[in-house]
């Protein structure tokens, strides 16, 4: 295993991040052409590595999609304020498509009458007044939004049910502005929000990666291994990048290099698999789709984040896992790679729901999801420990049972 562990390429790894964060991929996101251009690529990538491939196309329903850049302004006492989407304010999911600027006076939420008005919710009441907005014909609603550490509203392209108004969430110190100011009245809002649900096609990017065997005697049953991490990312804004490069370009990049430092290796017997997921960020469609065909017995690794590892990984066990526990435990300390259990809301679990042997592992996502995710912060060491991991534990599992 120690020979197979140095040939894992950090050099590689990062080539391939950059190469799925680029421009052309345009975020990567379900259904777009740069989505499906990953696609291939990732196609061609396994193919090089001898894989029997399979694209595998299924249908999406319900992804948010922002098809131009919304606006956001007021005006106070003939001061007029513009808005930066993503810093300032921010799409809702729950919004209804509102393709043109619409002005209106902007209502406190306890006024007596908000008709033809924008209602500023209070926080953690923009589903009541979303409905007295629909009831009393109100334009639409304001709620409180918060930022990440660095002042990005990260993006999200799936989401709750579509209410009749449109929603905006406005970044809070600036909300309570507005509550300041619209106690003296006088407060008119201009806003679009051009969201709405599309149905799309995603395509799951299968390989089967036989590996050599070090032996010539015949096994009987060797375990199937299957190694997943989703591609897509949420995609570009209209005006804006979204790379996506720790979500999850790299741990693409880390589960293509195990994959190819496996199958090079003499090893115990495997039947590898590699599947690269679509639709995870649009409610982990690739993966439910996937899920019902996996061979019982299959055990499953995915890998969703291998960018900035901290503290340790985090993992999540389920379905009959057990299969898997010990030789991840006995990898993580072969090869250095501290682990703690933790929630990992991925693909993971439509397998795990699908009763087959799932492990989910993250190791960190700066910039997640905003403009500033971005290949320069996935570090190699991380890319490394990630790889590295994969490969022990794929090993470990191969081993023939202990008498």
């Amino acid at each position: 295993m120690g020979a197979a562990l140095e040939h894992l390429d950090a050099r590689r790894m990062a080539a391939t991040v950059n190469a799925l964060a680029a421009d052309r991929y345009a975020g990567r996101r379900v259904g777009t052409p740069g989505g499906q251009a990953a696609a291939g690529w990732l196609a061609d990538r396994l193919g090089d590595l001898g894989a029997s491939v399979d694209l595998d196309r299924f249908p999406v329903a319900g992804v948010r999609e922002l098809y131009a850049t919304p606006v956001l302004e007021w005006s106070i006492s003939g001061s007029t304020r513009r808005l930066e989407h993503r810093r300032e304010f921010v799409e809702h999911l729950a919004s209804a498509d509102l393709p043109d600027p619409r002005s209106a006076p902007l209502a406190e939420p306890r006024a007596a009458d908000v008709r033809g008005c924008w209602i500023l919710a209070p926080a953690g009441e923009w589903a009541q007044a979303c409905q007295r907005a629909e009831a009393e014909g109100a334009v639409g609603v304001l709620m409180a939004r918060g930022t990440d550490a660095e002042g990005w509203m990260p993006k999200m392209i799936a989401g709750p049910a579509l209410r009749a108004v449109p929603v905006i969430g406005v970044r809070t110190d600036l909300h309570q502005q507005l509550a300041d100011a619209v106690i003296a009245g006088g407060v008119r809002v201009t806003a679009s929000m051009p969201l709405r649900p599309i149905a799309t096609t995603g395509v799951n990017v299968h390989g089967h990666l036989p590996i050599r065997l070090a032996e010539t005697r015949e096994v009987e049953k060797p375990p199937r291994v299957l190694l997943t991490a989703h591609f897509d990312g949420v995609g570009d804004d209209p005006d804006r990048r979204l790379p996506a490069a720790a979500d999850n370009a790299s741990g693409v990049a880390a589960v293509l290099e195990a994959a190819r430092v496996l199958h090079g290796a003499h090893t115990p017997p495997v039947d590898l698999a590699v599947s690269f997921l679509d639709a995870e960020e649009a409610g982990a469609w690739g993966s439910a789709h996937h899920a019902p065909s996996v061979p019982p017995g299959t055990l499953v690794i995915n890998l969703d984040g291998a960018a900035q590892l901290h503290q340790a990984a985090a993992v999540e066990a389920g379905g009959p896992a057990h299969a898997l526990l010990a030789p991840l435990d006995q990898a993580a300390r072969l090869t250095g790679v501290p682990l703690r259990a933790g929630a990992m809301a991925s693909d993971n679990r439509r397998y795990a729901a699908a009763g087959l042997a799932a492990i989910g592992i993250g190791m960190g996502m700066p910039g997640y999801q905003t403009p500033a995710e971005t290949p320069d912060r996935v570090e190699p060491a991380t890319l490394l420990a990630a790889a590295r991991l994969l490969v022990a534990t794929v090993w470990l599992l191969a081993q023939p049972p202990r008498a």
